[in-house]
């Protein structure tokens, strides 16, 4: 069936960007900050690639792939949650964001594990100039998923509430899946890339 202009001019007013227009800003001055941190860890990485090859080879790449697979089950939680909310089910999307907050706190917790160990071998922030981009760079993404955290714990207040806003689900699942974009390039970058 051809559509006439019409039907593509109210197809066009129906369709929007999920969430809050504030927090699509907030999460573009993220991503335009991480990428200025992954473009300088690779221009040291392009410098010192011996160094970096080597230091890299210590880090626990089993302990970084669960902890991917981690965040993207919080991922897929998150974004049931949504679907869930647009029907107007909030026990179910309530519960759902719940699962993906639980995720995100495994993931700090398998983190700190991790950091634990480096340390206990006696691989710090000042050992090297990778292992001094592997902290900053897990520690300010590790930042990033504390606050994610409470914006999904707010999220899960507002499902609790009388007359919950959904747009409040698509904005904290927004944030939520920029916090795992970021990790899925910070993953390759640091753990993957040879």
């Amino acid at each position: 069936m051809l559509q006439t202009p019409d039907d593509l001019e109210t197809a066009r007013d129906h369709v929007r960007l999920p969430g809050d227009r504030d927090m699509w800003i907030f999460v573009l001055g993220d991503l335009a900050f991480f990428a200025v941190y992954f473009i300088i860890f690779m221009v040291y990485r392009h410098n010192e690639p011996t160094l970096f090859l080597t230091s890299q080879r210590h880090l626990n790449l089993t302990t970084g792939a669960i902890n991917t697979l981690v965040l993207l089950a919080s991922s897929r939680f998150v974004a049931v949650a949504v679907q869930a909310a647009r029907r107007g089910d909030h026990r179910s999307a309530a519960r759902t964001l719940s699962y993906g907050a639980v995720c995100g706190t495994v993931f700090i917790a398998i983190k700190a594990f991790e950091w634990s160990a480096e340390i206990h071998r006696g691989f710090t922030l000042p050992r090297n100039d990778f292992f001094m981009f592997y902290y900053m760079l897990t520690g300010v993404h590790l930042f990033h998923v504390l606050l994610g955290l409470g914006i999904l714990g707010f999220a899960v207040h507002e499902l609790r509430q009388e007359s919950p806003r959904a747009w409040i689900v698509e904005a904290a699942a927004t944030y939520w899946h920029m916090v795992d974009v970021v990790w899925i390039v910070l993953f390759t970058l640091v753990y993957v890339m040879r």
